[in-house]
């Protein structure tokens, strides 16, 4: 992953945002793009900023085909909604969370981690259609607006400093913005995605299945609480407000069957579509394209920058050089141990003689540094200093042919950041496989050879099998590898 913040991006947003003299709900639904702000005179939509910035960062799942093939389903139930004319985005995130969350200007948000525990396509229509129901209930705009404009000002500021993992930022996004829904929101859009199910060709009783899926979910992390283990936070929808034998959301979902116009609607579903979409699915934590090619990563100081193809990086006990391919330009950092009354600039100009031209603040991902070119004669070093944490990284960046090469030398410097969460994990990446199952085989024995906590009880929840299921023979289960 490879997200450079520039310091008119951070600011520039931030500022937006935070400045903002009033804001405005729509009274429409998905096409007026929800909450809006009004800085420098125009009107801006805080989702639209959001879910750009959520998708330059890397939160998107790298899967171009089940991405398409969420928004195939999402599409066809907005098809049969109440706005069929209005655009809406479908996005699978990639977190392990179970979540799924609609943001006003019809975004609406599945994390692969909820994808996981659904058994059919039509379990995951169900999901969005509830989420769609939130969008063509309006009820982000039937709430607090300023509240809403708050809450999201705290998240834009959370993911554009680099402060933490985009795809848990992006799912606190979506916490934040439902927070206030209530129960009555939550079975109206019960009901709406019932109705678009049943139009769309889908059994809208898999709305009921997803409610089992999620329950088991629950129960799971209470025995996890009980003996010590940290509750993860639950989906805001079917999974919060709803207990498993709800009358009235089994009243207002079966209601959609009654909605027989006399004409065949055709089950959309292509018989194991959806397992062949599920299959490879990352399973928990996603180590897959964590890390840029083209960038060099400090685990020990936790930094990281990026550098031009062919150069390479090496770290040693006195400094990290990278040099171009040919040899004829390298940047060397060294760091020493940052003085507090000392500015970046100061540092930089004590340490180095020369005449200083075209210097410059620097502030990128929120460390304050300085940059020059230094010139002594006909030599000339681009040359500065990036403050982070208790040290000051000193760079000197020098070139057989400097004025062809300094925008390369300045371009490295500027990409300098702290590493991303994400960035920094290591371990075995974990997929999903589906798998029949052999004769004599049990949860039990299937979970022995997963090393994973708590592996056959994920087996079962993965399967709906919790607390106690066991499968049968030559039926298709998945299984973690």
């Amino acid at each position: 992953m490879n997200i450079n913040w520039t310091p008119a991006i951070v600011a520039g947003l931030i500022a937006l945002l935070s400045a903002c003299s009033s804001t405005s709900s729509s009274s429409g639904s998905s096409g007026s793009g929800g909450v809006t702000v009004s800085a420098g005179g125009r009107q801006v939509t805080v989702a639209d900023e959001m879910h750009q910035q959520m998708i330059d960062a890397g939160a998107a799942y790298d899967d171009v085909e089940l991405q398409a093939y969420v928004n195939r389903v999402g599409q066809r139930l907005v098809a049969n909604s109440e706005d069929p004319n209005e655009t809406f985005t479908f996005t699978v995130i990639d977190s392990p969370d179970i979540n799924a969350f609609a943001t006003p200007g019809g975004y609406i948000y599945i994390n692969r981690g909820l994808l996981a525990f659904l058994d059919s396509e039509a379990e995951m229509a169900g999901v969005l259609a509830h989420e769609i129901g939130h969008i063509t209930g309006n009820h982000h705009s039937r709430r607090k607006t300023a509240s809403v404009t708050n809450q999201v000002l705290a998240t834009t500021a959370y993911i554009l400093t680099g402060s933490g993992d985009i795809a848990d930022a992006s799912s606190m996004y979506g916490a934040e913005l439902v927070s206030g829904y209530g129960r009555d929101m939550e079975l109206e859009a019960d009901g709406s995605g019932a109705e678009y199910m049943y139009k769309s060709g889908y059994d809208p009783d898999a709305l009921l299945e997803v409610i089992g899926v999620l329950k088991d979910q629950e129960q799971f992390q209470r025995v996890k609480a009980k003996s010590g283990g940290k509750k993860v936070g639950s989906y805001h929808g079917l999974y919060a407000s709803h207990p498993r034998n709800d009358q009235r959301l089994q009243t207002v979902v079966r209601a959609a069957n009654e909605l027989d116009s006399g004409e065949y609607i055709e089950n959309p579903e292509v018989p194991g579509e959806f397992r062949r979409r599920m299959e490879g699915l990352v399973w928990g934590t996603s180590i897959q394209d964590q890390r840029s090619e083209n960038r060099f990563y400090h685990n020990k100081l936790g930094f990281t920058f990026e550098h031009p193809e062919g150069w390479t990086v090496k770290a040693g006990g006195q400094a990290v050089v990278a040099t171009s391919a040919d040899g004829s330009a390298t940047l060397r950092i060294t760091l020493r141990r940052r003085d507090a009354s000392a500015t970046p600039r100061s540092v930089m100009e004590d340490s180095s003689a020369g005449t200083y031209s075209v210097g410059a603040e620097l502030d990128q991902a929120g460390l304050a540094g300085y940059t020059a070119v230094a010139s002594n004669g006909s030599d000339s070093r681009r040359l500065a200093v990036i403050d982070y944490n208790n040290l000051s990284y000193l760079f000197e960046g020098k070139a057989q042919d400097f004025p062809a090469t300094d925008t390369q030398l300045l371009a490295m410097i500027e990409s300098f950041r702290p590493m991303h969460p994400k960035e920094r994990t290591t371990g075995t990446a974990r997929y999903i496989h589906y798998i029949q199952v052999p004769r004599g085989a049990t949860m039990a024995s299937l979970a022995a050879s997963i090393r994973i906590p708590d592996a056959e009880a994920q087996l079962r929840l993965l399967n709906g099998l919790y607390p106690r299921g066991e499968p049968r023979t030559g039926d298709w289960i998945k299984v973690i590898r």
